[in-house]
């Protein structure tokens, strides 16, 4: 008896100390053939067990009787459950009701969470619709599990006791909660938060005001679990006065809540507020935890502003949060957002452990303020470091040889992103076009284009901008109807891809056309880049008159833009006069920018009008002490070779190494044209 007594506790010590199911069943096999009689541990009874669960031996359920108990169930159920080892539960279910345990409600519960954890709604389902008892246990385990579950239901047939029919999950939730108040069963704080988290993922801030009602109701108003929950439902509707006032509702803050308050009004744009909240908790003698801390690093990156971000980072300093890996992230996201990307570097190389989130967030951030290159060579580092880049990654790196318009590295990319399986991702679908058709490879773009299964409105935006900036401007319209035949609807961004290539080519009408049903058809207000095209539009076809009169009458200021096309398409028609009116202006808002005085100077000479030209050239030299030179730049070994050229001098290094390789590959050029035009010469006298 003393044997039979120890052999549950041994079994289950050995199997939480090695966590293996073969050991499992060797340790089953071992301690009974000693404690049982001499009974045959090894008969083909004992293997079936032993078969079920993937071990070449182990006694079956008869062989134990009544030596398993429920204390044994329980352990081996928690570990089914964290291995996900579904059909070894399913086995020991059939166990636990041969052996006469099944009516126990705590087994029962943890078989209920058992199936919902795996993923086997039909079988925890039917489980649940069986039990002849349900306590508030059963009822959260159901609720909560189904919410916080990773597997989706989608459009399974399920059964609710008399209700049939296809559920999502947080369907599903609300259903089981009205069950459960309709059989009398009392909810608690875990019972809220679920169906709060169901409120907020079915996109129903209806429903979550009645969920907010029954909790007052029920006297859990001035719970902290609760009240952090419904914080968040308002926060994420962008309810905020009634965020506010169940902040005030709530008594004894902890952490949690002050944080969630925090979080609601930074995401809803409120930085004076959330610096506000946060005063009001250093107030309450509670310093804040790392999740304080970034939320207000966030704040500070959204504000743009540098001295609160340093403040900020003082504090983290003081109180050792410096090494938390996602504070120091957000300050490498702060500094880079302000601009000051040397900070957001130290910041990033004084991290003692760095991980694939903060090296993203760095390589992002050289991304963001133009360095590319920068980017490109940590990005190099990361590797050789074994970290694996993610798709964020990935599409900022792309972005940043879009801006380089280095082809070679985005092919190189793609071909990392093919081999890690990290094509079909919409981000880097999208950032593949817009590099392959900025780096001058438009079949690479269109080929990117094709291979996303499901375009989003970004990638249909970006395809038409493609076709729209190489001038082709059929097949930019034909794309952008497809887009609208397929039900998606355009954004701004798409309508002034589409105006540019009607620009381009010419077509006025087709045009006009799109520029008046952005308010007819899609209740859109043009912005002042839509006039622009239209001006340009207007008047690259000669249409001065009309593109004068939308000037003038002109919902909002003209800038820069605007008049700067108007004078460009004054030149190529010759109307020095609207030219002079727009150029009037154009020296009043920038007088300090050579481009607008050269627009006017060029306008001068067209017609030859040389006094104005000599006027101009003074007025520029008078008014802009700093001029920028005109560059070229090409890819040539992986780095940009930038020339620069003031007046006829080339200041670039190898200015003269160039000019005279310039000159070999021309004298090159014409040695071959002649010794093919004798091959042409001789052969059509033999003829």
């Amino acid at each position: 008896m003393r044997a039979e007594a120890t052999l549950c506790p041994l079994v289950v010590s050995y199997f939480k100390r090695h966590l293996s199911i073969p050991a499992l069943c060797s340790s089953f096999v071992f301690q009974t053939a000693e404690g049982f009689n001499g009974r045959n541990a090894g008969s083909p009874k004992d293997a079936r067990f032993c078969s079920s669960v993937g071990c070449e031996f182990s006694p079956d359920i008869s062989f134990f009787g009544s030596r398993i108990d429920s204390s044994f169930c329980s352990d081996a159920l928690k570990f089914f459950t964290e291995r996900k080892f579904v059909r070894q539960g399913k086995e020991l279910h059939s166990w636990i009701i041969r052996a006469g345990l099944a009516r126990g409600q705590s087994l029962q519960n943890q078989l209920l969470s058992m199936y919902l954890k795996c993923g086997e709604f039909r079988h925890a389902f039917q489980l649940f619709n069986k039990m002849p008892n349900r306590n508030v246990v059963s009822w959260n385990i159901i609720i909560s599990g189904l919410i916080s579950n990773s597997y989706n239901v989608g459009c399974t047939l399920v059964e609710v006791e008399e209700v049939t029919g296809d559920f999502s999950r947080e369907s599903l939730v609300l259903l089981f909660f009205k069950r459960m108040m309709a059989g009398m069963v009392q909810p608690n704080y875990i019972t809220f938060i679920s169906v709060l988290a169901a409120c907020v993922e079915l996109w129903s801030i209806e429903v979550g005001k009645q969920v907010h009602c029954c909790i007052t109701k029920l006297g859990f108003g001035s719970n902290n679990f609760v009240g952090s929950a419904l914080l968040d439902l308002y926060a994420k509707f962008r309810y905020v006065a009634d965020a506010c006032k169940v902040f005030d509702t709530l008594d004894s803050r902890d952490l949690v809540v002050w944080n969630v308050m925090m979080s609601c009004y930074n995401s809803n744009g409120l930085a004076r507020e959330t610096f506000g909240v946060f005063k009001l908790m250093t107030s309450q003698h509670l310093n804040g935890d790392d999740f304080s801390f970034t939320t207000l690093l966030n704040t500070c990156s959204v504000m743009g502003s540098y001295e609160l971000g340093m403040q900020i980072h003082s504090m983290i300093v003081k109180l050792s949060y410096g090494s938390d890996v996602l504070v120091a992230s957000a300050l490498v996201d702060v500094y880079s957002k302000c601009g000051e990307i040397q900070d957001a570097r130290k910041a990033f190389d004084a991290m003692n452990v760095q991980n694939s989130v903060s090296w993203t967030t760095m390589i992002v951030g050289y991304g963001q303020n133009g360095k590319g290159e920068e980017a490109l060579a940590l990005f190099r580092q990361m590797l050789r470091e074994n970290l694996k880049p993610d798709e964020l990654t990935l599409a900022s790196l792309l972005s940043s040889c879009a801006n380089m318009d280095t082809l070679n590295e985005s092919m190189q990319l793609h071909v990392y992103a093919y081999k890690n399986g990290l094509e079909a991702f919409l981000s880097i679908g999208n950032a593949l076009i817009h590099a392959y058709y900025k780096g001058g490879s438009l079949v690479s773009a269109f080929k990117s284009f094709s291979a996303i299964s499901k375009p989003s409105l970004v990638t249909w935006t970006s395809m038409v901008c493609a076709y729209a900036f190489h001038g082709l401007a059929k097949e930019a319209i034909e794309l952008f109807d497809e887009m609208l035949f397929e039900g998606v609807e355009p954004d701004r961004i798409a309508f002034l891809g589409v105006l540019s290539a009607c620009s381009h080519a010419g077509l006025v009408d087709k045009g006009l056309q799109y520029f008046d049903s952005m308010r007819r058809d899609h209740q859109m207000i043009p912005d002042s880049e839509h006039y622009t095209c239209l001006v340009d539009l207007l008047g690259r076809a000669g249409g001065l008159e009309d593109a004068y009169r939308i000037l003038i009458k002109m919902p909002f200021e003209l800038n820069t833009s605007m008049l700067g096309a108007f004078i460009g398409a004054c030149k190529v028609h010759g109307n020095i006069k609207l030219a002079k009116w727009a150029a009037d202006m154009l020296f009043v808002m920038e007088p300090d920018e050579p481009v607008n005085y050269m627009l006017m100077s060029n306008m001068y000479a067209s017609a030859g009008n040389w006094n104005q030209v000599s006027q101009m050239r003074k007025l520029m030299r008078t008014k802009c002490c700093n001029r920028v030179p005109g560059c070229s730049w090409i890819e040539s070994g992986g780095q940009l070779q930038v020339s620069f050229k003031v007046s006829l001098k080339r200041v670039h290094l190898s200015s003269l190494h160039l000019g005279d390789k310039l000159k070999e590959t021309v004298s090159l050029m014409i040695l071959y044209s002649h010794s093919r035009l004798q091959d042409v010469s001789l052969s059509c006298s033999k003829v």
